[in-house]
């Protein structure tokens, strides 16, 4: 398996447009990609423009292909103006 984890600053204006956008990303990502196997959108009352989530693959070509398809392509250039920061993590080695 392969681990993305991703950690959004989203402006404080734009999280009531951003979360459904994104919790529609991740639904779409387990319900069209083979690869995807694992999509969790997290966020914390203490943390309100903090969005947090765990994605998990069956490899890095896997990942490759989420990052190509339309859908994420769409949500991206839609939520980009949204998002102050934006920290992206990747783990080759996922053991249980």
């Amino acid at each position: 398996m392969f681990a993305v984890v991703v950690t959004f600053d989203i402006k404080p204006d734009a999280m009531a447009d951003f979360l459904p956008a994104m919790h529609e990303n991740a639904k779409t990502s387990l319900e069209v990609e083979e690869g995807c196997h694992h999509f969790d959108v997290c966020t914390d009352p203490a943390r309100p423009t903090e969005v947090f989530l765990y994605e998990l693959y069956t490899d890095a070509a896997a990942f490759d292909v989420h990052l190509a398809s339309d859908h994420f392509k769409a949500f991206d250039a839609k939520v980009g103006p949204m998002i102050a920061a934006k920290d992206v993590r990747t783990f080759a080695q996922v053991t249980s």
